[in-house]
């Protein structure tokens, strides 16, 4: 019986490549404008390429919080100070353009018709999570909603995870957390939780599937799968 569905956002809910790419060539425009720093050295420090919109596997951008990225991308920014990007970075993502992987109002409002809490754990920034979630009027969708700065500590450490739990009064052993990176599994799983890995973020399946109860395509196929639990 599962009692709660914790989800990720980008790369989960949001598709990571169309979602972020956009956001990372903004970045890197507005720095290089401002600093005269090319995009390409800028974009090496945080793992993404500006002349193809691609990033590494590696990429900071794809699990990391808007701290690491900054301290990862000051190294090509002398000069600047980590909390001066951060700031930069968490204003623009609240505008970042999320594009979203499946029919968020129809996989999410399926969940809750059957009863289940629904939640948020993101390493990005709270308010930029809600903004992103009021752009496609899903705010409502959510009993819970966290970030990196909502006080639980980022993934992978369990903290947002168990705070979903806590405040809902669910039991971790029938809550699901769902996520597309090593980061959100190992916070699933830290909290006493089942975690289901989906591949519309950068990983593939052969990473995440050591640390999943099991991989699926996107979120629109786990209604079926937990069905299959029940039965």
């Amino acid at each position: 019986m599962i009692d709660g569905v914790i989800f990720d956002k980008d790369g989960t809910l949001f598709d990571f490549r169309a979602s972020w790419g956009a956001w990372a060539q903004r970045l890197l425009e507005v720095m290089a404008a401002e600093t005269g720093v090319p995009a390409a050295d800028m974009g090496a420090a945080i793992g993404f390429d500006p002349a193809s919109g691609q990033f590494s596997r590696d990429s900071v951008v794809i699990a990391g919080t808007p701290h690491e990225i900054a301290s990862d991308l000051v190294r090509a920014l002398p000069g600047m100070t980590v909390g001066a990007l951060e700031a930069r970075i968490n204003r623009l993502a609240e505008g970042a353009p999320m594009l979203p992987a499946v029919n968020l109002p129809v996989v999410l409002g399926g969940l809750r018709a059957r009863g289940m809490k629904v939640g948020l754990a993101t390493n990005d920034m709270e308010d930029a999570a809600r903004a992103h979630l009021a752009a496609h009027g899903i705010t409502g969708l959510f009993d819970y909603i966290a970030g990196y700065d909502s006080g639980h500590g980022p993934k992978p450490g369990p903290g947002m995870c168990a705070a979903f739990a806590r405040q809902l009064g669910l039991d971790p052993a029938r809550v699901v957390m769902v996520g597309d990176s090593l980061h959100d599994l190992q916070a699933g799983r830290a909290a006493g939780m089942r975690t289901v890995a989906v591949l519309t973020g950068m990983a593939g399946a052969s990473d995440l599937a050591p640390h999943a109860d099991v991989v699926l395509p996107d979120i629109g196929h786990l209604a079926g799968w937990i069905d299959g639990l029940a039965a």
